[in-house]
């Protein structure tokens, strides 16, 4: 069960601080001027309820919110305002590699991702062949992940993050990694999750994808939801206002 009451997210937009030696210099004979704070609420007010074994898309453009409402149910971001409530293990897909260690070999980031999803070594032990099957990085074992391509990077990374089958899974456009093939074997790795009673978040800029494998949609826009329902009944309309 995911319940959000009143969640908003602020972002402060201000200009990072150059500490160089030469702004430093600059700065000493510069007449300073006080910076004016700018804001930018990514989420405003959103309130839903989701139910164990929900599957429900979350549909929006570019900037709508949809990322950072995925981080703030994992817990990467603290809301600036309302509350979270998650029930369950949560296996968040949001920024596939990112755990990673670009200097290590993908032997060894297969123990190094996993400790950081709180997985044993026994247990990375005894799924170590399960996780290098599915990924179809074989020979590849033992390269430097530096000297990986990005979907070989998100195909690892994918391998790693569903060897188990989480409570809430957290999906952000995962499903377009790698070649067709392994796009085909995610699609079906992530039914055979929902078929399990998965409660799934996932996020989409394929209509296609959202109503093939959602129940129910949250269409956001500029932070806001705009509606929440039955998902084939708001991806055309969604669908519909895009075309205009």
């Amino acid at each position: 069960m995911i319940i959000l009451n009143n969640v908003s997210m602020k972002f402060n937009l201000g200009v990072e601080k150059d500490n160089s030696l030469k702004m430093i210099f600059i700065n000493l004979f510069t007449p300073k001027k006080k910076k004016k704070k700018e804001y930018f609420w990514a989420l405003k007010d959103i309130d839903f309820r989701i139910n164990k074994g929900d599957v429900v898309g979350i549909i929006g453009a570019n900037g709508a919110g949809k990322s950072t409402l995925l981080k703030v149910v994992s817990g990467v971001y603290k809301p600036t305002t309302g509350t979270v409530e998650v029930n369950g293990k949560i296996s968040p897909m949001i920024e596939l590699g990112a755990g990673f260690d670009q200097e290590l070999t993908a032997r060894e980031n297969i123990y190094l991702n996993g400790a950081i999803l709180g997985y044993s070594k026994e247990f990375l032990e005894d799924k170590f062949d399960e996780i290098v099957e599915f990924s179809e990085l074989k020979d590849f074992l033992d390269v430097p992940i530096k000297n990986f391509s990005s979907g070989m990077v998100a195909k690892l990374a994918f391998s790693i993050s569903t060897i188990v089958d989480p409570e809430v899974l957290i999906v952000d456009e995962i499903l377009s990694v790698g070649d067709i093939k392994f796009q085909e074997k995610s699609k079906n790795k992530m039914m055979s999750m929902i078929k399990g009673g998965t409660t799934v978040l996932y996020v989409s800029h394929s209509i296609a994808s959202i109503k093939e494998l959602c129940s129910k949609v949250i269409w956001l826009d500029h932070g806001k939801i705009v509606k929440m329902g039955d998902a084939k009944e708001i991806c055309d309309e969604y669908y519909q206002k895009l075309m205009k």
